[in-house]
């Protein structure tokens, strides 16, 4: 007989919450479920578990945003994010052989060409802080180089891009796990040019970029996923 684990499930799917539930309590388990960020992290607060699986994309404190703030109470905690979206893996697929550069201020308009220049088809740039004067600056920059710019300010824009190797640059109101979700969006249309993500909700610092380079977790899993396979690798996850 396998060990009894104790198990915490976060997904604002209420419904895919408790099917992924029963399926460990008829495996004998103790589950706990809960449907936001920061249900999981009061959770954390009251006890330990051997395993969490948590969404990402949760209104309100996100999957990751929740992840971290576990991980600083309790850094041996052991979280497997559940995505719809695969922006985990989209973030991963960004980073690899160096794709990722990073704009810090003052914006100096030469890095702002020679990283956009170096990522390459489809690379991303992680721009500082989103302030006005940012993304004036390197559209500005850019235009002076006679590179074309797109400015995407929402998830609308993305149909108003007027050339597949244009800049993208992304300053949307929202966070950088949705801004992430935007630039996937993109990609997912056929966009072959870099882009520029502005967060202003993140800050650009050693932490974030850990962000993009390692969601951090322990896993992910892209739903939807096999439960059969899943049980089967359980004692796996612990060990």
């Amino acid at each position: 007989m396998t060990q009894a684990l104790s198990i915490l499930i976060v997904d604002d799917d209420q419904d895919n919450a408790a099917s992924l539930g029963e399926l460990f309590e008829i495996e004998g388990h103790n589950v706990s479920v809960v449907h936001s960020g920061q249900a999981a992290i009061d959770a954390y607060l009251d006890q330990n578990f051997d395993l969490a699986f948590m969404d990402v994309m949760m209104p309100g404190k996100n999957g990751v945003e929740s992840f971290l703030e576990i991980r600083r109470m309790k850094p041996a905690a052991s979280v497997f994010m559940m995505s719809g979206y695969s922006v985990e893996e989209l973030m991963q697929q960004a980073v690899a052989g160096g794709a990722l550069g990073y704009l810090d201020k003052p914006l100096e308009p030469d890095e702002v060409i020679r990283l956009t220049r170096n990522v390459g088809k489809g690379g991303m740039v992680l721009a500082a802080s989103g302030e006005l004067d940012v993304a004036n600056a390197i559209e500005g920059a850019l235009a002076q180089n006679g590179l074309t710019c797109n400015m995407i300010r929402s998830a609308r824009d993305i149909d108003t891009i007027s050339s597949p190797e244009s800049v993208v640059v992304i300053d949307a109101n929202m966070k950088l796990i949705d801004e992430v979700a935007v630039y996937r969006n993109i990609v997912n249309k056929g966009h072959e040019g870099p882009s520029i993500l502005i967060p202003r909700h993140t800050a650009v610092t050693s932490s974030s970029q850990n962000l993009l380079k390692d969601v951090g977790v322990t896993g992910i899993l892209n739903k939807p996923f096999d439960p059969s396979e899943l049980l089967q690798r359980l004692q796996q996850l612990v060990a």
